[in-house]
Formats: C-alpha cells, structure tokens, sequence
C-alpha cells in the first residue's frame, strides 16, 4: 500500500495508471494492495499465496500449511481462534475488497498455493477478474506467459 502511495508522488507516474503485481507471495501482496488501494487500475496475481488459509491446511502439506495443521493438531481447543487471527491476512478478506480489472492464474498441480486456495481468492475478488488455469503447472503457473497474457489484457487499461 505504501508502495503505491510513494510510486504515485513521483514526476514521472500517472498516478491513475498504477497497478499491482506479483507471483506467490508477490501474488498475495498485490492482491492485499488491490483490496486496500481500490483505485489502483489492474491487479495481476500468479499463483496467490496466503489465500484461504483453512483450505490449504486441509489439502496440502506444504509450508507453511503443515505448520499450521501441527500447530492446531497439538492446540486442539484453539482452532476457530487461530482461523480467526489468521483471516486478518487472508487474501479472500482483501479479494473481496478489491475492485480494479483483475488476472489470475494457477497450476493445477500446485502444492504450494493449491489451486483451489486461488479459486478462492478468484470467486471472492469484488471487480472484473479473468482467470487463467494451467493443467499441468506446478507453482509456475503460466511462467512468463501469463506475465505477458496480463500485460496485453491490460493494455487498454493502463494506456489511457
């Protein structure tokens, strides 16, 4: 959020044409941004991390999921207070507040950011979305062609 604010007091920057960005955790912090800067004009997020928390414990045994699942397997009784704590940083949470024209995309065979936690945040997302699905990606998703594919969506969004 303080990225965007600072990007758009330069000479330099249409402050009206800035957009978010990023892969993974990239992805989930841009998404973060979108929700909380509802002017930005595009968010782009591959392979969202951190989003739907209580579905990636369930589904993947990947980090930090599986630290969460361990937790909670020895902390029974603080289950609804820990998804509660963890809903403060959950993309869906700022998907839901987001509203500039948005790309996602995801590999189905991701373990890291499950494709379904990325649906998530996708069906949550409060703007226009378009989303991507690669059947046979891991973590890269679309690698730089989904960069690219964002990029030329946008075009007549951030060339004013």
């Amino acid at each position: 959020m303080r990225a965007v604010q600072t990007v758009r007091t330069l000479d330099f920057v249409d402050s009206e044409r800035v957009a978010v960005a990023g892969n993974s955790q990239g992805g989930g912090i841009a998404l973060a941004t979108a929700g909380l800067v509802p002017d930005v004009a595009a968010l782009y997020a591959q392979a969202p991390f951190l989003c739907d928390f209580r579905r990636g414990v369930r589904i993947t045994s990947e980090g930090p999921y599986a630290e969460i699942a361990g937790y909670l397997g020895a902390h029974r009784w603080e289950v609804e207070q820990v998804f509660r704590t963890l809903a403060y940083f959950d993309g869906i949470g700022f998907a839901a507040r987001a509203i500039a024209p948005a790309w996602f995309s995801c590999g189905l065979m991701d373990g890291l950011c499950p494709p379904s936690t990325a649906f998530g945040a996708f069906h949550a997302y409060g703007g226009q979305k378009e989303i991507q699905v690669w059947d046979y990606n891991g973590h890269d998703a679309g690698g730089a062609q989904d960069l690219a594919t964002a990029v030329s969506a946008f075009g007549a969004v951030l060339q004013k």
